[in-house]
């Protein structure tokens, strides 16, 4: 029988979630603030950087696969966040470096963003492994929610308690600052682990044989599973349509509604307030809705997709109307949904990764991360390119970014059907139930 996590386990793997945003956030969001504004740089050189260490994110199936191979998780997660924090620090020396020695700090810059991508792979991957395998049926989508709102929370309170020690700036004050997080957020992961995964379970004699294969035979066997191959699709797919208002919603209510700077930043914590409403929602309803014939994970999926399609056509609306149209609400209603949205796709995830051949959960949960990094950093490029074209061509702001919001809400149309096509796991459930009670005969 599995040694399943209670709620202080899945609370505690939730405190190194946080752990995992607090130091990201300094990567993604406040370097960038820094070259930009303080140091003057194209803002060509963090988008870049950033996007470098989603790609370094493709190595999570990796090291999925090597968190497989052994009976503990925990050491691969410490190894990432430790990583992490090293590269996060990295990426601050090497920020403050680039207004004395630009090409030296460059260098140092795409190093340390390979080391915050490589750490949150590793890290990231293992983590929700750990998650997926250990947390009840019962409590994934509550585990689900548990994990990423407190992502969300220690991401925005980072963001809050940082940006008052920065003040007044100075290059010792950023160093100071982010080594501080840096630290406290290791140390926080740290105790947060200690023990809760225990001395490792037991695996099956064709789950540990199964594990020693390499990395690429462990690949494919997971691709052709055709929940694994499906789901890794709708991640892309779904988690693009997700992704590709964040870089135009503050520039497109500034230039269509006319809304100053500190106007757009309380828009988006508005929508970040709606995300975490329906995560919340989504945590309290979940155990319920999984027990309500028909509808189950992805049923939850589905509308948290469509509401989204349609809080996106609201704005695709909004680009047209102007200043008339009640902006706020429609930013908080797509928060709430992408919240919904978001919560139910992990939860699936977790459901999803025992599906399949044992012994490959972090193989699966590091094929969907490597998805969803592509996506992220593709949706990013997407948006504002075409909302750059879409105002050459077009001559005016709202129709281009009312284009960019209307594509969005088809592509998450399309996930909200696909997501009614992936298998469900009761059914697959009876299918390996009767594969182990056969490998276990014929061991007998």
């Amino acid at each position: 029988m599995r040694d399943y996590l209670g709620w202080a386990g899945i609370v505690r793997l939730g405190l190194v979630q946080s752990a995992l945003g607090a130091v990201v956030m300094l990567a993604t969001s406040l370097l960038n603030r820094v070259m930009v504004v303080e140091y003057a740089l194209p803002a060509l050189v963090p988008g870049a950087l950033v996007a470098w260490h989603y790609a370094v994110q493709l190595s999570r199936p990796s090291f999925g696969h090597g968190s497989d191979r052994g009976t503990r998780r925990t050491p691969w997660i410490i190894l990432g966040i430790g990583l992490l924090a090293m590269g996060a620090l990295l990426a601050v020396d090497a920020t403050l470096m680039m207004d004395s020695r630009p090409g030296l700090g460059l260098a140092m810059a795409v190093v340390g963003y390979a080391m915050i991508g490589a750490g949150v792979g590793a890290a990231g991957t293992s983590l929700l492994a750990l998650i997926a395998t250990r947390a009840p049926p019962e409590r994934r989508a509550a585990a689900a929610a548990i994990a990423w709102i407190m992502m969300v929370a220690g991401i925005a309170g980072t963001a809050g308690v940082t940006s008052q020690m920065l003040e007044p700036f100075s290059p010792q004050r950023l160093a100071t600052v982010a080594g501080g997080v840096a630290l406290g957020a290791f140390l926080v992961a740290l105790l947060a682990l200690w023990g809760v995964e225990g001395r490792g379970h037991r695996v099956l004699r064709d789950q540990t044989a199964r594990s020693n294969m390499p990395f690429r035979a462990a690949l494919a066997e997971v691709w052709a599973e055709p929940l694994a191959r499906q789901f890794t699709i709708f991640v892309a797919l779904s988690m693009v349509a997700y992704a590709m208002q964040d870089m135009i919603l503050e520039p497109f209510a500034g230039l269509v509604f006319g809304w100053t700077p500190a106007q757009t930043t309380g828009l988006s914590g508005m929508q970040h307030g709606g995300v975490l409403l329906g995560m919340i929602l989504t945590g309290l309803l979940g155990a319920r809705l999984r027990r309500m014939p028909g509808i189950g994970p992805k049923g939850v999926i589905f509308v948290g997709c469509l509401g989204s399609a349609v809080a996106l056509a609201g704005l695709g609306v909004a680009a047209a109307v102007g200043p008339g149209w009640p902006l706020a609400a429609n930013v908080v209603l797509l928060g709430v949904f992408n919240g919904v949205f978001a919560v139910a796709a992990v939860g699936a995830m977790f459901e999803f990764a025992g599906e399949g051949a044992g012994g490959r959960e972090g193989v699966r949960v590091g094929l969907w991360g490597a998805a969803q990094a592509i996506a992220f950093a593709s949706a990013n490029m997407l948006a504002t390119a075409l909302t750059d074209v879409g105002r050459a061509m077009l001559g005016a702001a709202g129709p281009a970014y009312g284009a960019v919001f209307t594509l969005e809400a088809l592509l998450f149309v399309s996930a909200a059907l696909m997501a009614l096509r992936l298998a469900a796991p009761q059914l697959a459930a009876p299918r390996r139930r009767a594969r182990t009670t056969f490998a276990t005969e014929q061991m007998q």
